[in-house]
C-alpha cells in the first residue's frame, strides 16, 4: 500500500517562528546567557581581547578568546536574534569549547535591522572575519545560531561577499538552528523590519543559491525546536547535495532553540566535534 504523506498550510506565520513562547522559562534565557557571558569574560581577561573594531559603525566591533597556547585556527561565531536583537556580549562563554580545544574564538557583533538590511550585515560579518583572518594565522571554522546559521552558510556561497583568499581559509560550516530559506518570513510581521521582498528573499536565501566548491556543512537543530527549524536544518543539505560540498545534517534529543547551543562550552560535546572534524 502506497504512504501519502499530507503537510497542511501553515496559517501562523509569526507562531511558526515564534521560540520563546514555546519553551519552558523560553524569556529567562536572555538574561541567562548574559550573566554566563560575563563572568566568562571577567574569569578569562587575561586571555582574551575586546571591542576590537573591524569598521567603522558602532557596532563593528568583535571579541577574540585565545587558548592556552598557539591557536591551531579559529572558530568564527555569529549570534542569532533574527538579525535584530542581541550583540556579542551575550555568547562569550560559547568559547570555552573552542578554546579548550586549542582554537581562538571570535564573536562579532553587527548592526541591526532595520537600522541596516541583512545584505548590509553580510558584508558586515565578512568584514569581521577578515579582520579575524588577518589577526589569526590557520583554518577557519564557522559557526552560526539561527539568523547567525543563515549569515554564515550564505557567507560560503557564491553570491558572498567575502574574498577568495579567506573562502579557502574555511574548513567547516556548522549551522544551528539556522534559516537558510528566508522567503517564508515575508509571511511574517517581521518582514517591513528586515526590509524583505521576494527578490531579495530569494536572493538571500543560501538554500537557493550555490556553495562555493570544496565545502563541509553541518546542520544541527534540536529535537524540540519548532518544525519550522527543523524544517530549515534539513533543507539546506538536501539542496547542496548535488554541489561539490560534503553536507550533513543532525537533530539532537531533547533539545530546544535556546539550549541547542550548549554543546559549543563542551569540546568533547558531538556539536564541537562536528564543528572541528575537519582538522
Amino acid at each position: 500500500m502506497n504512504t501519502m504523506i499530507v503537510n497542511e498550510p501553515i496559517t501562523d506565520w509569526d507562531d511558526a517562528y515564534a521560540n520563546a513562547s514555546h519553551i519552558p522559562n523560553g524569556e529567562s534565557y536572555i538574561a541567562y546567557w548574559e550573566h554566563q557571558a560575563a563572568a566568562f569574560r571577567e574569569k578569562h581577561s587575561h586571555t582574551s581581547q575586546t571591542d576590537l573594531a573591524y569598521g567603522p559603525k558602532e557596532r563593528n566591533k568583535l571579541d577574540i578568546f585565545w587558548p592556552a597556547g598557539k591557536p591551531k585556527g579559529f572558530i568564527f561565531f555569529v549570534h542569532g536574534g533574527y538579525w535584530m536583537m542581541l550583540d556579542k556580549n551575550y555568547f562569550s562563554h560559547l568559547a570555552q569549547g573552542a578554546t579548550d580545544a586549542g582554537y581562538a574564538c571570535v564573536i562579532p557583533s553587527y548592526s541591526l535591522c532595520p537600522t541596516l538590511d541583512i545584505i548590509g550585515i553580510l558584508r558586515e560579518m565578512a568584514a569581521a572575519l577578515e579582520y579575524a583572518g588577518s589577526q589569526i594565522a590557520g583554518s577557519i571554522h564557522l559557526c552560526g545560531h539561527s539568523a547567525g546559521g543563515h549569515l554564515v552558510t550564505h557567507l560560503i556561497t557564491r553570491n558572498s561577499p567575502l574574498n577568495s583568499s579567506m573562502t579557502s581559509r574555511i574548513v567547516k560550516t556548522l549551522s544551528i538552528s539556522g534559516l537558510h530559506d528566508l522567503r517564508p518570513l515575508l509571511n511574517t510581521k517581521m518582514r517591513e523590519a528586515l526590509k524583505l521582498n521576494e527578490h531579495s528573499a530569494q536572493v538571500l536565501s543560501p538554500a537557493l543559491t550555490a556553495p562555493v566548491s570544496k565545502q563541509s556543512v553541518t546542520c544541527w537543530v534540536g529535537e524540540k525546536e519548532r518544525p519550522e527549524f527543523i524544517r530549515q536544518t534539513t533543507l539546506l543539505p538536501m539542496l547542496w547535495q548535488s554541489f561539490d560540498t560534503c553536507t550533513a545534517s543532525c537533530i539532537e534529543k531533547n533539545k530546544h532553540h535556546f539550549n541547542v547551543i550548549d554543546g559549543l562550552t563542551d569540546e568533547n560535546h558531538p556539536l564541537m566535534k562536528a564543528l572541528l572534524n575537519n582538522d
